[in-house]
């Protein structure tokens, strides 16, 4: 049995998911407290002249019955007020009638207990458990109005069986003014934690969706630069093709002056293309810095970067190269981790710029080698093929437990023609 198994899993979830199991078991224990207090004072009339042994293991079952019922219509009011799919009717009514048999099948089998004060305290501690395992679940799954009807007819449907059961007028009437000022604060409560659950999903959808407007944003602004770069070119083309045509018709030989400027235009524009999309797709090593420290410390990750004095002295082409591994590599940070530090190391030696970028709060997973390469299918093994474009290489070092490391290196050296980066389709067809 792999006792490590469920640490393992909870350092797996993300933060949401680590929120919505936290507030789920806080609801879950309220129900679970209910049968160790009625155990407490089945044990305190046995003394006396309690129900006996079955009938105080009959009351004890029929409370844990209430408590499984209730804990699967919290989960229930959970669902169905985050949005999901949920048999919250069914669970909801399924709690009422357990908590409600239950408590008039003890008041039969306490029916029995001489003197009648013990089975009353009985049905009273019972009564008040009772009423809180089906009052949570109410005041998360319905509306606040809905509850503040149906919580005073449920508490006045206990009356009846607390009477039966021996209790004196100014007991029942004690008892029910105080669950009328309890319940309240507690169906407050519960649904707070609905809405503190409700809050945390909500701010991570927001976080997904601010992640896909800034993508949004970023094809909007490279659309916007190719209408401005080919938009004028492509008019003027149609223009002067149509000239052409209509000399050609006429036999008119300045025709091919016109198709000879329309050449010229056409090779103009291929070569913007190719410029747009070179720079589009170039990544500055101090921008990316700049950008990964204020993204970083954003997400909550406290970010130390220690850039040294040869930064601003490297070849463009490492820069450039360098600044896709820091971008790349910042959003596997903030995908693939609950990183609190993270820092980023550059240095030179033996020729070579190495760049390193260490964060913790990594899910425990397959371990990978030391020097080993990136598995693939990933964004680290298109960094390396990005970096082996340059003779340099991608590396992932032992890291401390809970963290990771990568390190990448590139040759000094490395030219405009080796730091040029491979043509996209667009680029060919230009060609």
């Amino acid at each position: 049995m792999d006792v490590t198994a469920p640490v393992r899993r909870w350092r797996g979830y993300g933060k949401p998911q680590r929120s919505e199991l936290y507030l789920r078991w806080s609801l879950y224990l309220m129900a679970l407290s209910q049968p160790p207090v009625v155990l407490l004072t089945l044990v305190g009339t046995a003394s006396q002249h309690g129900p006996g042994p079955a009938g105080g293991a009959a009351v004890l079952a029929l409370s844990c019955g209430v408590s499984w019922l209730s804990i699967r219509a919290f989960g229930a009011a959970l669902d169905h007020y985050l949005g999901r799919p949920s048999a919250v009717d069914r669970r909801l009514r399924a709690t009422a009638a357990g908590a409600l048999a239950a408590l008039w099948i003890t008041v039969l089998i306490g029916s029995d207990i001489s003197p009648r004060e013990d089975g009353a305290s009985l049905a009273v501690t019972l009564a008040g458990g009772l009423s809180v395992l089906w009052f949570g679940p109410l005041s998360v799954a319905r509306p606040v109005r809905t509850v503040a009807l149906q919580g005073p007819l449920g508490l006045a449907l206990l009356a009846p069986p607390l009477l039966l059961a021996g209790a004196d007028p100014a007991t029942t009437c004690g008892l029910l003014v105080g669950l009328g000022v309890i319940l309240p604060l507690l169906g407050a409560s519960c649904r707070s934690f609905a809405w503190l659950l409700g809050v945390v999903w909500e701010l991570d959808a927001a976080r997904e969706a601010q992640s896909r407007l800034a993508v949004a944003e970023e094809r909007l602004r490279f659309s916007r630069d190719l209408h401005d770069v080919m938009g004028r070119n492509l008019t003027t083309i149609a223009l002067k093709s149509e000239l052409a045509v209509q000399l050609a018709r006429r036999g008119r030989p300045e025709a091919a002056d016109q198709m000879t400027e329309v050449q010229r235009i056409a090779q103009e524009s291929h070569r913007e293309v190719r410029d747009l999309v070179r720079g589009y797709r170039t990544a500055d090593l101090n921008a990316e810095v700049i950008g990964a420290r204020a993204v970083l410390r954003a997400a909550g990750v406290e970010c130390g970067i220690d850039l040294g004095e040869d930064a601003a002295a490297l070849a463009g082409p490492v820069q450039s190269v360098l600044g896709w591994v820091l971008r790349e590599a910042t959003t596997n940070v903030l995908r693939h981790s609950e990183a609190r530090h993270c820092s980023v190391r550059l240095r030179v030696a033996d020729g070579r710029a190495v760049l390193e970028l260490e964060n913790d709060g990594v899910p425990a997973g397959p371990s990978v080698p030391p020097g080993g390469r990136p598995p693939a299918g990933t964004g680290l093994r298109g960094l390396r093929e990005r970096l082996a474009a340059h003779d340099g290489t991608l590396d992932l070092p032992p890291a401390a437990p809970g963290g990771f490391l990568l390190r990448a290196s590139v040759p000094l050296g490395a030219g405009p023609a080796a730091a040029a980066p491979e043509p996209t389709a667009l680029e060919k067809t230009a060609r």
